[in-house]
């Protein structure tokens, strides 16, 4: 773990650079000590994260995509707000989360943090399956490091356009880092299993975010996932997007989604038999997106 930072290869980016404990010159610009953002149960996951408990969520600074439409934005490219924090210190926050009732351990936008994030888990076995919620754009070597650490893998799927990724995420190979990432992610969880009240214990949920302008791409995507998903992994179709960031800089994507839009990837969706979920229109809403604020975090 000590190389990945010393000559950061953490992420498909893949920087080599020497990342010092509270600095970055990557391309996160992160430390390698992790950076929490908000540490506190959160109701709007899928219903089985979620569950009626509430998921404990903890949000990190940083990002090693920077999608340009990130609602997650103040933290993941502007980095207003953030605490370095040590393995034992993250370790405190999961325990506390699960104190609270937590029905598991969310970590959101990890991939940048992995190993630190690795060494916490490492110190004291949690009592609740630990959810890894990336962006989907991940490293095989930072994946089986982590494996047997994490009990639900929640990634997204966002291009089969490299073209697409290239000028929304900075990821031409996005599409290919993708397709890696969500197979070993399969092949390190194998099928959802849920406890008796419906939560998820294991598994792998592959999302997809419509985005507007860009059907074509999310059929793509749905194709390729009913094509190559290992029986037992499910799919969750995301219509919340609403313009955030730097969206306004780019006309096609500075709108929420037509009801046109959405239907026609549900229906596609349905015609492919895929298993999961699908959110409805309302939720293309700012008001689910969380303040960030440092809550769960500074005593």
């Amino acid at each position: 773990m000590p190389d990945l930072i010393e000559s950061c290869r953490v992420c498909p980016r893949s920087c080599g650079v020497r990342r010092e404990a509270e600095s970055g010159t990557g391309f996160c610009r992160r430390g390698a000590a992790p950076e929490v953002a908000r540490a506190a149960l959160h109701f709007w996951e899928e219903p089985c994260i979620s569950g009626t408990k509430g998921s404990g969520t903890v949000f990190f600074t940083g990002c090693s995509l920077q999608c340009v439409y990130c609602q997650n934005y103040e933290i993941s490219a502007e980095h207003k707000i953030g605490k370095t924090v040590t393995a034992r210190e993250l370790s405190h926050l999961f325990f506390r989360l699960v104190e609270q009732g937590a029905h598991n351990i969310n970590l959101v936008n990890p991939t940048h943090f992995a190993p630190g994030i690795s060494e916490a888990l490492r110190l004291r076995p949690l009592p609740v399956p630990v959810v890894y919620n990336s962006g989907g754009y991940e490293r095989l070597e930072t994946l089986r490091m982590l494996d047997g650490l994490i009990d639900i893998y929640l990634p997204d799927f966002k291009y089969m356009d490299a073209e697409l990724a290239g000028r929304l995420s900075g990821a031409r190979d996005y599409p290919e880092r993708a397709k890696e990432t969500v197979l070993e992610m399969a092949r390190q969880t194998g099928p959802v299993v849920f406890n008796e009240e419906g939560i998820l214990q294991r598994g792998t949920i592959v999302r997809h975010l419509i985005l507007p302008g860009h059907t074509r791409n999310s059929i793509a995507v749905l194709d390729w996932l009913a094509e190559n998903l290992p029986a037992g992994v499910q799919v969750s179709l995301m219509a919340q997007y609403v313009p955030c960031g730097r969206a306004a800089e780019f006309p096609e994507i500075n709108r929420r989604i037509t009801r046109r839009e959405y239907e026609k990837v549900q229906q596609h969706l349905f015609l492919l038999g895929l298993d999961g979920y699908v959110q409805e229109l309302q939720s293309a809403k700012k008001d689910f997106i969380p303040p960030f604020d440092l809550e769960g975090v500074s005593p």
